[in-house]
């Protein structure tokens, strides 16, 4: 996905158009807050996994801002992406008030889960 490019949601089908003005980021579908897995590092675009990112929380960070937290369903990476301006409110708020436990985790399950969570670049 390029930020800055349309695209078709591969989650939910939604065209989206290139993001309005205010909206820095335009890497997760507006309507259904999916994402693909397309960076090894952010930015890069050159993960070989491509599979669907789906958002699995809400990340406040220290300065007030939202991040949504992607959860791969290919290959279980968790990434955390910044809310855009036109993002859905209404799904936003549904999922941040979605339990962290209530996620389904695959195969790997919860532990070893901070493994894989990568915030600006960096694992946690």
């Amino acid at each position: 996905m390029n930020e800055k490019l349309p695209f078709v949601c591969a989650n939910c089908g939604a065209g989206i158009a290139v993001p309005p003005q205010g909206t820095m980021n335009r890497n997760h579908c507006p309507s259904c807050l999916y994402s693909l897995h397309v960076d090894h590092r952010i930015g890069d675009r050159l993960s070989v996994c491509r599979g669907i990112m789906e958002p699995v929380g809400i990340w406040v960070r220290d300065n007030g801002e939202w991040a949504i937290l992607h959860r791969c369903r290919k290959c279980g990476i968790i990434r955390a992406n910044r809310i855009a301006g036109d993002d859905n409110a209404l799904a936003l708020q549904i999922l941040a008030m979605r339990p962290v436990s209530g996620f389904s985790t695959g195969a790997a399950g919860l532990s070893g889960a901070a493994d894989f969570i990568t915030v600006r670049g960096r694992n946690l």
